[in-house]
């Protein structure tokens, strides 16, 4: 092999090399998250001995009529589970309310006070458009020092993930398993969203909107406008 091609080689080799590394990097991370967080997966008996100042119930969308989908429901009816067992004093209910002809969080609190929750124990995060935005705000806008999350195993780990590496003590408890529409799409873009939120975490990316506080120890009436 002449120099020319020898060089050309090892041109080619690097750029292959390259291409390997920054595929795998995403996967690399995603798994690193997930490792991180799976401790901090728990049972229900076990939540009841943390001491957490909220259940956080993450929104999950509605359905055509405004209400709750499936995905959404099983979150909402193991956060009143948990609040009835008193595992927490408080539900956190965090969501899309960014436009006017959507509104998760008020279907979320309509369906917990059906549920027969008292309306001062159920707070309100309208500005909870993402996973790492509910966390930073159940921080900062709610004063959130220990919280015990809702959402389904595919999710809890970048949610546990995001919530610790924020400095909020998080734990996750999973509600009932069962297989909605769609999964296989939410497991691939997981991935993507685990480096996401790995590296907003990383910079402590500031939310769309912060505001003034809400303690989580307080009347969740406040949260309610």
């Amino acid at each position: 092999m002449t120099g020319k091609k020898r060089k050309r080689a090892i041109w080619i080799g690097a750029w292959v090399l390259a291409a390997a590394v920054l595929a795998a990097a995403p996967l690399a991370i995603s798994s690193y998250v997930k490792a991180s967080a799976e401790p901090y997966l728990i049972t229900e008996a076990a939540a009841a001995d943390l001491g957490a100042d909220c259940i956080l119930v993450l929104g999950a969308g509605l359905r055509p009529d405004g209400t709750p989908n499936y995905m959404l429901k099983d979150r909402l009816d193991k956060g009143i589970e948990l609040y009835r067992a008193g595992v927490a004093p408080k539900l956190l209910l965090s969501g899309d309310n960014g436009q006017e002809e959507y509104d998760e969080v008020n279907a979320m609190k309509e369906y917990a006070l059906n549920a027969g929750v008292p309306s001062e124990d159920i707070f309100l995060d309208h500005a909870g458009f993402s996973t790492y935005e509910s966390m930073y705000r159940a921080r900062d806008i709610f004063l959130v020092k220990k919280a015990i999350i809702i959402t389904q195993q595919y999710h809890q780990y970048r949610a546990i993930y995001t919530a610790r590496g924020l400095g909020m003590e998080s734990w996750g408890v999973i509600p009932v398993s069962r297989t909605y529409a769609g999964q296989k799409y939410r497991d691939i873009r997981e991935i993507l969203a685990r480096d996401k939120d790995f590296i907003k975490t990383i910079i402590k990316a500031k939310p769309t909107y912060l505001g003034e506080t809400i303690p989580i120890n307080g009347s969740g009436l406040a949260s309610h406008d």
